[in-house]
């Protein structure tokens, strides 16, 4: 299992957001380096970055910090917030982030997404899904930071990109991110039960170590852990050590 310590960048600062409202947003005194190299110093392999600037403006805007910041630690970084074309992608990847975040892309444009799995693989993009649960359980897909709610289902957008090389996804239930009260247990254990060949990245309610414990137990490939790190509610050499 894959844990992902979070960082989300706004104007260069650490900071996260309630339910992807920029204007409910808590600011963090450490700089991303430190805070960076905190969770390097605890163990982790992995790093996840939101450039919340870049999810904004539809570009990556942080490349120069995130190029920094890939010289600075040894972990590996995987990066969204803004990716619309095959040039931020490679812009991306030549600053040192291991992985590039799809989003907002791989709903509006499949044939520009299908040429980036194929420039680019497999092993350095990671499909982002964004959902909000309609009133029938469905997952529905929001794009251009979590800003408009998209027709589109998960399950739709998985099955368009199975056998394009897609083998990581990060699914983030918005009405739970930022707010620790616990993942949506059932949403992740369902679509890692009917995609089995993908690792499926919990993002979104994180608040304890059970958390992490029972995502485990479900069989789910990854989490994403942000503001419980933040506000201590969650040890990260707890959830490794899980």
């Amino acid at each position: 299992m894959k844990i992902y310590p979070a960082i989300d960048l706004m104007d260069g600062q650490v900071v996260r957001l309630a339910q992807g409202r920029f204007e409910d947003r808590t600011t963090y005194a450490k700089s991303p380096f430190e805070a960076a190299e905190g969770f390097m110093r605890e163990g982790a392999s992995y790093l996840h970055v939101v450039d919340l600037d870049g999810a904004r403006e539809g570009r990556p805007i942080q490349v120069d910090l995130l190029r920094s910041l890939a010289t600075q630690v040894s972990l590996k970084l995987q990066v969204g917030g803004g990716v619309r074309t095959i040039e931020h992608v490679q812009a991306l990847l030549q600053a040192g982030v291991e992985r590039v975040v799809l989003g907002s892309l791989a709903i509006q444009d499949p044939g520009l997404t299908k040429r980036i799995f194929e420039t680019f693989g497999g092993d350095h993009i990671t499909l982002g899904l964004d959902v909000m649960l309609d009133d029938a359980g469905e997952p529905r897909v929001a794009t251009h930071g979590w800003q408009q709610l998209s027709p589109v289902s998960a399950h739709e957008v998985l099955d368009t990109y199975l056998g394009m090389g897609l083998n990581q996804v990060l699914c983030t239930d918005i009405k739970r991110d930022g707010m620790m009260s616990g993942p949506n247990f059932a949403l992740y254990k369902t679509l890692q039960r009917q995609y089995p060949q993908l690792c499926i990245l919990a993002s979104g309610g994180m608040h304890r170590v059970a958390d992490i414990q029972q995502l485990k137990a479900d069989g789910v490939g990854g989490a994403i852990i942000g503001k419980a790190l933040y506000e201590g509610t969650i040890s990260l050499q707890e959830a490794l050590q899980c």
